[in-house]
């Protein structure tokens, strides 16, 4: 009889973990936009600007999903940049491609919740003007190190650089967290508000943007 009654109790403990475990999201998505803080190179060329990122992923328990995303984020030069180191009509963004965790802790404080992200992936840094030759011994300016421009002690040193199209590709990794609530008439929706930091290893100099990006997850 004993043997009978603890089977019992397992298989219903089997049961209820199964339960719990289906009622979970398999799959998560995430669509949202704000503002970019730039740092480094990015906050002296660009300052402040706009970013939007999407991603889809699958989550493998309560605790913990992983996603992949993509952000495009604006890399709009300052009117002064462009105006004192010859950069008329110049514009740029910043490409991204990464695969992430998230981690989920299954606690909540009525409607509200929390998570932590981190992953790695691919950063495209794209600039362009229209093509402009550079004559050997012109001063160089900060801002066309993104252009790909070499130079020796402040002036152009090779013959035939042209101000133009450039782009530099470069790995790089993510981290962050955000704050959710939770939406009562669609299914498991969430919005959220989030801050996250990126930083690109590009040969000629890191970029390092803070995007604060505010969506729906669901």
């Amino acid at each position: 009889m004993s043997n009978r009654i603890l089977f019992l109790l397992v298989f219903c403990g089997l049961v209820a973990s199964a339960s719990a475990q289906s009622n979970f999201n398999r799959f998560n998505f995430t669509a949202g936009g704000g503002a970019g803080i730039g740092r480094g190179d990015v906050a002296s060329f660009v300052g402040e600007s706009y970013q939007g990122v999407v991603g889809g992923g699958i989550n493998l328990n309560r605790w913990f999903g992983v996603d992949a995303e993509y952000m495009y984020y604006n890399l709009s030069f300052r009117p002064s940049v462009m105006n004192n180191q010859g950069l008329a009509d110049a514009s740029g963004h910043l490409q991204s491609v990464s695969l992430d965790g998230i981690v989920t802790p299954p606690y909540h404080l009525g409607k509200w919740g929390t998570y932590g992200i981190f992953g790695v992936g691919f950063y495209d840094r794209s600039v362009s003007r229209p093509n402009y030759p550079l004559a050997t011994g012109a001063p160089c300016q900060p801002a066309w190190i993104w252009f790909n421009i070499y130079c020796f002690n402040g002036a152009v040193t090779t013959p035939g650089q042209v101000l133009g199209s450039y782009s530099k590709v470069a790995g790089g990794y993510n981290f962050g967290g955000g704050i959710t609530r939770r939406l009562d008439h669609f299914h498991n929706a969430k919005l959220f508000a989030e801050f996250r930091y990126h930083k690109a290893y590009q040969s000629d100099v890191q970029t390092i943007v803070w995007p604060i990006t505010v969506g729906v997850r669901w």
